[in-house]
Parts: structure tokens; sequence; C-alpha cells
């Protein structure tokens, strides 16, 4: 983040310019500070001389735009769904840095995937095998998989984004022996080519203990098996820093402590050191995005707060009010004055739950005035809705100086666009 001479500035420009031209609600993107964590990433796995992948994941932030800047910067992409796929076919990514993760890939969604030669099949359950053995048979194709696994390691972080524990929808449970089961069925299948394993255990985190007894779980799993594995993957959900509460590692101590534990287990336990993946999606886009918003109502409750509302809410970022996430927010032409005010930000959905920031410290405001909440970059545009039949923002890139929309702002006619008339029958 950039504040200068009392402006908040993204990519260069400043954030009241940006908004000026595109109008609120508006996400915005420093694709700088994307390109500048994705290559910090690659400086940490280069340095303990390892192969690796970074795999970025796009649950986080998927648009056509973000897959051109993962494209310059050379580094692999991990989809969930059709959608996700379509978007990065639209973008021309090479299918062949797709992985295709997911817990209920349907029969179309893998007959696409494989159509258009994805580089790998992350196999998340016995459907799924069964699945891809009618498609790649009827084909007479090999794919290459790798096999998911639940650890059964709990992340310290929101029930609703720790995935790693025994009881998860996600994966082959280790500890019941069915992940030993699906992993004979692969390896006797004749259109399957398993590389690797994966497994994933939650997101914002910030301690390394995890990923440590991942790491030693994961290469010890295959040298029990007997073998020798490509690739491990061990996932995303790096922490960062959406308030002043939250103190992340830096993402690059987090590459070298997996890379390290992946090298101890793989000597300890007598396998070649394999290729080593990891999943980020937050940590890479999440503090480069910013949500602006134009200040409206306001709403003093004496003894017990003021609310100030702003032309967005849950519709463009649902986290608060889905998780209780905390966010931050300064005035974008006001970012260095003095706090006179505590106030909550609240949306403009019919929701009394539509917060947005619970409590922030802001300077005297008035309508009118741009609102910038910090590190929305995440899961802001991805999970956005047209609740109460509100269009979805704009999505701008900006970098040196340069502002560029790269998602148009939806009209009143793309909400209604797929409606269809009924009309009722005399009886």
């Amino acid at each position: 983040m950039q504040i200068q001479n009392n402006q908040l500035y993204i990519g260069g420009l400043p954030a009241s310019e940006i908004a000026k031209r595109f109008q609120t609600p508006l996400y915005v993107y420093d694709v700088g500070q994307i390109r500048k964590t994705i290559r910090e990433m690659k400086e940490a796995f280069q340095a303990e001389n390892v192969a690796y992948e970074i795999s970025y994941a796009s649950k986080a932030f998927s648009v056509v735009a973000m897959y051109d800047v993962l494209a310059a910067e050379k580094i692999h992409c991990d989809v969930v769904s059709g959608g996700e796929l379509a978007t990065v076919m639209k973008a021309g990514f090479p299918l062949q840095k797709v992985a295709f993760n997911g817990n209920n890939k349907s029969f179309d969604e893998l007959s696409t995937a494989i159509d258009h030669h994805i580089g790998t099949v992350i196999v998340d359950n016995f459907h799924e095998i069964e699945l891809l053995e009618e498609i790649l048979s009827a084909k007479n194709q090999m794919q290459d998989v790798l096999m998911r696994i639940s650890p059964g390691i709990s992340a310290h972080t929101h029930e609703f984004i720790s995935t790693g524990q025994q009881d998860s929808k996600f994966g082959f449970d280790l500890i019941s022996g069915q992940a030993k089961q699906a992993f004979d069925l692969i390896m006797a299948s004749p259109h399957l080519h398993l590389r690797g394993l994966h497994a994933h255990i939650g997101s914002q985190i910030f301690e390394t203990n995890g990923y440590s007894k991942l790491a030693d779980l994961l290469v010890k799993t295959a040298s029990d098996w007997h073998f020798q594995p490509d690739i491990i993957d061990l996932g995303g959900g790096f922490g960062i820093k959406y308030n002043e509460k939250d103190d992340p590692i830096p993402n690059s101590d987090f590459i070298h402590l997996i890379c390290q534990s992946v090298k101890q287990a793989a000597k300890a336990y007598n396998i070649q050191l394999p290729e080593i993946w990891i999943e980020p999606g937050r940590s890479i886009v999440g503090p480069a995005g910013y949500s602006l918003y134009t200040i409206g109502g306001r709403k003093d409750i004496p003894g017990i707060r003021s609310y100030l509302s702003v032309d967005g809410g849950m519709g463009d970022n649902i986290r608060p009010a889905l998780y209780q996430a905390e966010y931050e927010a300064l005035l974008a032409d006001q970012a260095d004055l003095p706090s006179e005010q505590v106030v909550r930000i609240a949306g403009k959905y019919c929701e009394s739950g539509d917060v947005l920031v619970w409590q922030q410290k802001l300077p005297k405001t008035k309508p009118g005035d741009l609102l910038a909440i910090l590190a929305t970059g995440a899961y802001g545009y991805s999970m956005a809705s047209n609740y109460n039949r509100n269009p979805r923002p704009a999505v701008v890139f900006a970098e040196n100086g340069q502002a560029k929309l790269v998602v148009k702002r939806e009209s009143m006619a793309d909400i209604t666009h797929l409606d269809l008339d009924y009309e009722v029958g005399n009886d």
C-alpha cells in the first residue's frame, strides 16, 4: 500500500482518480504487487535448489486478465470447476500447466478437461476414479493424476476454511485406509498415471507446524506404499494481513520450511526428493486487491454505535457476513488524517448482517467520500453475487501508472437477461 500527499495510490495512480474514471463500487488490483509476490516465491524455491511448481489457486480470483498475468510470470494454476477451466481456456493459458481440483467433478467437466489435454487431474474420491476410467477408456487415453489425501491434520483457522482434518469432504481418508485402497486402484489402472500425492490443510494459516507435519506424513505415506512420487503437493493456505491483529509469516518463510521439511522426510524415509508443489491463492492476490466505495447515509445510535453505509456490501464481499472476516478501511483521499470516530461500515443490502468492517477508526466523513477497504483481492469478486438484484462491480488492473478495465461492470440489463416471461393460461 502506498500513501502519498494524503492520497491512497494503487499501481502508481491515486485511488480517487481510478474511482472517478470507473465509478464505485469497484475492485482494483495492484498488478505490480501480484508480480512481486510471485517472484519472491520463486526466489525462495530457487534458493532451496529444488524442482518446484507454484500453482495459483484460481478460486481466490479467476478472470481472464489474471491468467494473462500468470502466463507472463510463467507459473502453474489450479482450477476447481468447469467455469474456472473455461476461463483458463478463454485466456489461452497453457493447459499442460493446469491442475483440476475439487471434490465433485462432473462427467462433463472431466471430459472437457481431458479433451483439452489438461496437465493434471487431482483425484478426490472413488466416484471420480470410476468417471475417469469410463472417459479415458472410451478415448483410449492416459491421464496424469495426483491423489488428494485427507491427512488428519487440523490447521488453526476458521472451521469453514479448515480442510485437512479427518472429518472433511475433501480427499481420501488416510486414517481409515481409504487412501491406500484408492492408491491400489489408481496404480492398477491402465489409464491413470499417478505422479504424486496432494493434501491441503486449510486457509489463512499463521503457523508452520502443520506444514512440517504434512510434509513428513505425505513422504512417509509414499514410502510405506513403496511408491516413488514425482510430486508432493502441500496445497496453499498461507495467511495474509487483513487487520492490525494479523501477524502473518512471510511467504518465503513458509516455502523454506516446506522445502526443508520435504528434504528431511525424503532422506529419513529413503526416497528421491520429489518436485515440490504449493497452491497459493489468497497470498498472491489478497494483499494486492482493494475495494472502493462511495459513502452514503449515516445512522448514529446514541450510546451504541454509528453506521456508515456504502454503495456496495455483502454482494461484493460476503466474507464478513459468512464467517466474520475482519478488514480495515481508510478514506482514500484523507489517508493520513487523524481518526475522529469509530464506525461500523455497512453495505446497502437488505440484511442486518450486511457489514463490511465491524469497527473502523476514521477521520470525519461526509456523503460522497471515497472509502477503500484493504486486502480484498481474494474471494471478493470470486464470491460476488447478485443478491437483491444488484449488479456486480467492475474490476480494474492498475500497473505502472496505468489503469485498465478487465471485467466490465454488470448493467441492469445483465441482471434480467436470463429471465423468461411466464404466461398464465386460462382454466
